[in-house]
């Protein structure tokens, strides 16, 4: 990261097989549990799809770049009329656990990009927190979590 550009880069492990926490990004029933509160179809490559969130009116519309299968999944989205490119890279680790690593790039080091930086960060780290939860819990940490954000 240089101190021109703003970048996000988390990072989470998870105690399942990579082909698990694979379908759990990709397939929008299981993302739906954890997540998102609907999506128009199944994120494969070059596919543009509709994201819905429970706590906000907005629709997201995700354009799909590369997914490679058990490997990694991209796509481009929109956020106050600038496109940034989320990359997700899985890893196996020991044990059949999966790292799973998010970066989101990029934004310009001014007000709006700190704004960005620090909302989409504490997204992301909500993603993977609610992502380990579901697949090594059945829990739906995000259930009711941010209705108070509701208009």
């Amino acid at each position: 990261m240089t101190t021109e550009n703003l970048e996000i880069d988390c990072a989470i492990q998870i105690q399942k097989p990579i082909h698990e926490v694979f379908e759990a990004i990709v397939n929008p029933e299981l993302m739906s549990q954890y997540f998102i509160g609907q999506s128009s179809g199944r994120m494969e490559s070059g596919k543009e799809i509709i994201w819905k969130f429970p706590e906000f009116e907005t629709e997201f519309p995700i354009r799909v770049g590369l997914i490679e299968m058990n490997q990694s999944v991209s796509f481009y989205w929109t956020m106050d009329n600038i496109e940034t490119k989320v990359q997700i890279n899985l890893t196996i680790k020991e044990n059949n656990a999966t790292l799973v690593s998010i970066k989101e790039k990029s934004r310009i080091n001014d007000a709006k990009g700190i704004q960005w930086l620090t909302g989409n960060s504490f997204g992301w780290s909500n993603f993977l927190a609610c992502l380990k939860a579901y697949l090594e819990y059945g829990i739906n940490l995000r259930k009711g979590a941010f209705d108070f954000m509701k208009k």
